[in-house]
Formats: C-alpha cells, structure tokens, sequence
C-alpha cells in the first residue's frame, strides 16, 4: 500500500527504488522515537515517557497518536507539573 502511495504521490521514483522506500517509513519513525526518549522522559517523567515514546516508536500507531494529538492540540500524555521555585528564608 505504501508503495502505491509513494508511485501515486507523483515522485519520480523507479518502482523498485518506491517499493524500498514504502518498507522503510515505519522504520524511519521508530528511529525518531528512539532518538527523542531522553527528552521526552525529561519532560514527562519516565513512565509517561516511556509510555509516549513506545507509542510512538509503533509504525501506524505512532502515526494515528501524533495526527490525534495535532487535531486535538494537546498531548494525549501530559508533561509533568513544572515546580515553581520559591525564595527561602
């Protein structure tokens, strides 16, 4: 299926070269996901975190989570309360 989109997108890319490229994109993202978990578990802890990223890292769920999040315009997991620094005495 991808491999059809790719050809269909309009790129001028060989049938082989699209084939390739369609078994690819999975990966692709998985790889993102991979390269972010620091941050991300920076920002929302390490369960929420790790339970963003492993979403994320899944080829079509990741996918569907982000288009979600994008239409929706928030995270469906929220970051972590931000502490508030307060003087002492």
């Amino acid at each position: 299926m991808l491999e059809n989109l790719i050809r269909w997108s309009g790129a001028e890319l060989p049938e082989r070269m699209a084939g390739r490229l369609g078994k690819a994109l999975p990966w692709i993202g998985a790889a993102i996901a991979v390269l972010t978990v620091v941050e991300t578990m920076k920002r929302k802890g390490v369960m929420r975190g790790g339970v963003d990223t492993a979403l994320n890292a899944l080829p079509y769920v990741g996918t569907v989570k982000n288009v979600a999040e994008s239409v929706r315009g928030r995270d469906f997991i929220a970051d972590r309360p931000r502490r508030i620094a307060t003087a002492r005495r």
